[in-house]
């Protein structure tokens, strides 16, 4: 017997330990401290497609490398932004009841919000299969590709179930300050993608259908280790798998936080819809450099993400705790980080964009279109910084619905208002691609105005 209690005694001083007490201390270090491991495991969630892109672009061709990742890859986008967007409203709640010590409301958010992943993963899972083909055709996918953009998308759609049992644990995990589990779990699938990608694709010839296959097991791996390590926690988030069920209570705590969320990243997925649409309709060559750019700018979004998830667990937890000073002073100094680390990839990016390009295919049309949109792009990304992490702090502190207004209108209603004004008159890339800065600008100016006045009524001080 005392063996056990000294395993436990061990095993629970483990867990206190993975999840940092962000609600003390100096504030950029455990802002930064939580925030590394968040960005390692987005950088390798970020490495599941971006695999199967280089693999399918290297030993299947540009045609498959745009089925990969062109209209497939922005529907996905669309499904799975909105239930990662549902998962703040975990993060918030579960981090303030954790906060705040009320060990019962964080044991009954946790099963609620597990039963919540489990039926969004099946309804999505369907909702994909069946409206693949029309999303597709509606999407102008260039004919070249549709076979494959099909098969891609028709299979992954099998691993959403996976896909959001592991969204839904890790911000279980990160909302309590653990972002180091939730990495260890991204390593373990992503090398599991790897293998199976260069399996499945290189030695068994399956194409575009055996990426897509290899990713949704690599995603199932990372599922069942986050469950696994939920269920043996000795902390107030231990997961019963019996008792996984979806309580009214709790399951309006989320949605209020997290359906404004959702609907946000449905809003910007649209507006993504619309530009990657746009681009599908100048040819294969353009939608190849565009998924080119698109997978090498997402080593900036992954960044700014992390950022803005680490932000809403710290703001939420020092929140509950009734720590306001704390809320502001993370608040400046996230921004400030975020200056930083969004100078440094812009330069990065116009610097090395040539030799990452070449990294996914060796047409020289497509890597000279992509040049010419990351010349255009990486600089307007210091134009984006306040939306990222004014809306974590806003929903770290409870308020979702107002940072979804200003999204919605500011960001994905004008970049629309753009596409279907401004490119008719001037129809080309440039034309698409001042839709995003010019969106940013507007819905920045806005997101400080309104934060400004919020702390203010609120004496955040």
């Amino acid at each position: 017997m005392s063996g056990n209690n000294s395993l436990d005694s061990k095993k629970e001083t483990a867990e206190h330990a993975a999840a940092m007490p962000i609600t003390e201390g100096v504030i950029w270090k455990r802002l930064l401290l939580f925030f590394f491991p968040l960005l390692a495991g987005t950088f390798f969630q970020l490495l599941y497609n971006t695999v199967d892109a280089i693999i399918v672009g290297q030993f299947c061709g540009k045609a498959a490398l745009s089925a990969v990742g062109g209209a497939t890859a922005t529907l996905i986008n669309v499904f799975v932004g909105f239930f990662i967007g549902i998962t703040s409203g975990v993060t918030v709640v579960v981090s303030q009841f954790y906060g705040a010590g009320r060990k019962e409301e964080v044991r009954r958010s946790v099963h609620t919000a597990m039963g919540l992943a489990l039926a969004g993963g099946v309804l999505l899972n369907l909702c994909v299969f069946i409206l693949a083909r029309s999303m597709l055709v509606a999407m102008n996918t260039p004919a070249d590709t549709l076979k494959d953009s099909l098969a891609y998308l028709c299979i992954y759609s099998f691993g959403m179930t996976g896909n959001m049992v592991y969204n839904m644990g890790a911000s279980i995990l990160r909302a309590a300050g653990d972002s180091k589990r939730p990495f260890y779990f991204l390593v373990a699938g992503t090398l599991t993608n790897v293998f199976l990608d260069l399996f499945m694709v290189v030695t068994l010839k399956w194409g575009v259908a055996g990426a897509s296959l290899a990713t949704i097991l690599s995603q199932y791996i990372s599922a069942v280790l986050v469950v696994r390590c939920l269920c043996r926690s000795k902390e107030s988030y231990h997961l019963d798998l019996r008792g996984i069920r979806i309580e009214k209570e709790y399951l309006l705590r989320i949605i209020r936080i997290g359906i404004p969320a959702a609907m946000q990243s449905l809003m910007y997925s649209f507006s993504n819809v619309l530009i990657q649409t746009a681009v599908n309709s100048f040819g294969t060559d353009t939608v190849a450099a565009w998924t080119v750019w698109g997978k090498i700018d997402c080593i900036f979004w992954m960044i700014i993400n992390s950022l803005g998830i680490a932000t809403t667990a710290f703001v939420g937890q020092n929140y509950g705790a009734g720590k306001l000073t704390r809320v502001r002073k993370c608040a400046r100094q996230a921004l400030f980080i975020a200056l930083l680390l969004t100078v440094g990839m812009s330069t990065f990016f116009r610097l090395f964009r040539l030799p990452l390009m070449h990294v996914f295919t060796g047409d020289e049309n497509v890597i000279e279109l992509g040049r010419q949109m990351c010349d255009f792009m990486a600089p307007c990304f210091i134009t984006y910084i306040c939306i990222e992490i004014l809306s974590g702090t806003l929903r770290g502190m409870g308020d979702a619905v107002m940072p979804t207004i200003i999204t919605v209108v500011g960001v994905c209603v004008l970049r629309a208002v753009w596409i279907f004004t401004a490119l008719p008159k001037n129809r080309s890339m440039i034309t698409v691609m001042c839709s995003y800065p010019f969106s940013w600008i507007v819905a920045s100016v806005w997101f400080f105005l309104y934060y400004e006045s919020y702390v203010k009524k609120h004496r955040i001080l």
